[in-house]
């Protein structure tokens, strides 16, 4: 993996506001470790992928392991499964994807691919297939907040499947992600408010994803 790219002052930022975000919703109500660091490592994974460097892959299937176990803990069974099941073996493909698919020899920066009509309709048919197994599978789980649960899976699969193949719309993908999973954790806080910095994280996370879009879409134009 070549070196890590050095960040702009407006990355800087993001970050910077990202971190005092999450860990300052874990301070507020007082949660434990697990769920500050699970959101911390998310949130600088994120400013990576958005840069279309292979590292962000890396901590991204940190990401995926802490975020599963607070998932467990809360019965989110849904996001469990899809995090250890999809996201993490899909940021490890990704990684091997980007590093063998870079702009330029020597450069970290993964090219940008246009996703054809061919793929885009297999990977439909998939999602559609993903959405209506996990929707029976969380049903016999008795997992929380069902139709939600069921929602996040198909987004987090089109979005994990659009990041394996370069497409700028992983992001928007992710955005609606983020958008269900705020939905799903606040809904876990009202019983529980050490869950609050789960709602942090994926505000910032869908922060970070609208400008991974708009960076991507800049890359994308700049390579062509």
């Amino acid at each position: 993996m070549k070196h890590i790219p050095k960040l702009t002052p407006f990355e800087i930022g993001l970050l910077s506001l990202s971190l005092v975000t999450v860990i300052g919703s874990s301070i507020l109500s007082k949660s434990d470790v697990l769920n500050a660091l699970a959101s911390a490592i998310g949130v600088v994974a994120l400013i990576f992928v958005a840069k279309g460097h292979p590292f962000g892959q890396l901590l991204t299937v940190l990401f995926s392991v802490l975020y599963a176990l607070v998932s467990w803990k809360f019965r989110y069974w849904s996001e469990m499964i899809t995090y250890l099941g999809m996201s993490m073996p899909m940021a490890i493909f990704s990684f091997f994807s980007w590093i063998r698919h870079p702009y330029e020899k020597g450069d970290g920066e993964v090219k940008v691919e246009k996703l054809s009509k061919g793929k885009l309709i297999v990977l439909l048919l998939l999602t559609a297939v993903v959405t209506v197994l996990f929707y029976f599978l969380l049903k016999w789980l008795d997992t929380p907040n069902l139709v939600v649960s069921t929602v996040s899976v198909t987004t987090s699969f089109l979005a994990a499947s659009l990041l394996f193949l370069r497409s700028p719309f992983y992001a928007l993908s992710y955005a609606a992600n983020d958008v269900v999973l705020i939905v799903l954790w606040v809904m876990a806080a009202i019983e529980d408010f050490t869950f609050l910095p789960m709602i942090a994280c994926f505000v910032a996370f869908l922060l970070n994803d609208m400008y991974g879009f708009f960076n991507w879409m800049r890359m994308k134009k700049r390579q062509s």
